[in-house]
């Protein structure tokens, strides 16, 4: 599935740049932008970072869980990513204007 049309980045090739990222240090922020870096892109329009972040959150859930990390360090972590994904990105629809249109 093509998850940045300004770059063509597939959720694939994201996936497996935050593996990358993780397997380097399994503690680390995992961010949008570093996911970016590391593919050696930069956002543009950036109207794809907040399905980057869940896939964020949707790859290091997985990875600790699959690594056999203490499951309530991942949980516990993971939640309190989504709790501020929820307050502070979700509402505002990735920055449009209710009556913004692509075409």
């Amino acid at each position: 599935m093509l998850v940045c049309h300004c770059n063509i980045i597939t959720q694939k090739e994201i996936e497996d740049s935050i593996i990358e990222l993780l397997d380097a240090d399994p503690w680390q922020l995992v961010v949008p932008a570093k996911v970016y870096h590391a593919m050696k892109k930069r956002g543009r329009c950036c109207g794809c970072f907040p399905n980057v972040v869940e896939t964020i959150i949707k790859v290091t859930e997985e990875y600790h869980l699959r690594h056999g990390s203490d499951d309530s360090d991942a949980v516990s972590f993971i939640d309190r990513v989504r709790s501020l994904r929820h307050e502070y990105g979700s509402s505002r629809h990735e920055g449009r204007t209710k009556g913004h249109r692509a075409a």
